[in-house]
């Protein structure tokens, strides 16, 4: 799935960015590269010392003794990984953000949230990590040689709108790092647990001129009233923008203006299909009173 404008959502880097695979017989430029951007995803775009790099396992990649995968497992494995994002985070924010950098994208539902939780209870620290980077799902999207990368934006089969609107609020542009004080507590964590979309805010913020100029609101709670709502209850006002104004042989470059739609749960899903298909853009998904 491309976004439309998808610059303004912070994606566009990823769009034209997205496989770095390690291949045979790559150069020793290419190789630094392939690590670099091992140590960029899977510590969230966050600066690395030259003294906290894991030099034995970089040594043996370039050796060709370890794959990628296995270059994740030990950068992720590492004081440097357990330092920042498990001792000094809380344990569901910890979740979060290995779903981001192992599997590139956000967690499901609470089930997937706490089985994770069960396997750190039970069998520690590398077994949750292993959990990830052993999983059917990496090897169905990275393989042994792939990079990481974040997908959890991209449409799919069997995927509900919550993890779609859940990845901007974890996402936020190339410039942004996960290393700091968003460490101090979950970003999505209640939101998985009641399977509710997030509002979609452009990491700049927008611009008045653009049609993606949309604050949050301080609606941001599940609503139990309202006209049109579903068995429960739930109300949300969805902002699209970049509709195409239709003329009677072509279609015009001139853009109509952003239009709000008022729909219950039930109905986000078949919106969202029916607004790409139309070749607009869902700016942002807010519950509403």
């Amino acid at each position: 799935m491309s976004l439309e404008r998808s610059a303004n959502l912070g994606l566009s880097f990823y769009e034209e960015n997205l496989i770095v695979e390690r291949k045979p017989n790559d150069s020793d430029e290419r190789i630094n590269q392939i690590i670099n951007a091992v140590y960029r995803q899977v510590l969230g775009n966050s600066y690395v010392m030259k003294s906290e790099r894991v030099i034995n396992a970089e040594s043996r990649f370039r050796n060709g003794q370890l794959t990628v995968r296995n270059l994740v497992r030990a950068i992720a494995n590492s004081d440097l990984y357990r330092r920042r994002f498990f001792e000094n985070c809380p344990r569901y924010r910890f979740t979060e953000l290995n779903f981001k950098h192992l599997l590139g994208r956000t967690p499901e539902n609470q089930d997937e949230m706490r089985f994770h939780s069960d396997i750190l209870d039970n069998y520690g620290y590398e077994a949750d990590i292993d959990a990830y980077v052993d999983s059917e799902e990496y090897s169905e999207a990275f393989g042994d040689n792939i990079v990481p990368y974040y997908r959890g934006y991209k449409t799919k089969n069997n995927r509900t709108m919550v993890e779609f609107t859940h990845t901007f609020a974890m996402l936020r542009g190339v410039a942004s790092s996960d290393y700091g004080a968003n460490l101090n507590s979950p970003v999505i964590h209640k939101n998985v647990l009641t399977q509710t979309p997030l509002s979609i805010i452009p990491p700049s913020g927008g611009s008045a001129g653009n049609g993606w100029a949309f604050q949050d609101t301080p609606l941001d709670s599940a609503t139990r009233q309202g006209v049109g709502a579903d068995d429960d209850g739930q109300i949300f006002r969805v902002e699209v923008t970049g509709y195409r104004s239709k003329t009677v042989n072509r279609v015009s470059k001139f853009r109509r203006p952003n239009k709000v739609h008022m729909v219950s749960y039930n109905q986000l899903s078949e919106l969202y299909q029916r607004v790409h298909k139309q070749g607009a853009a869902i700016a942002s998904i807010t519950p509403i009173n």
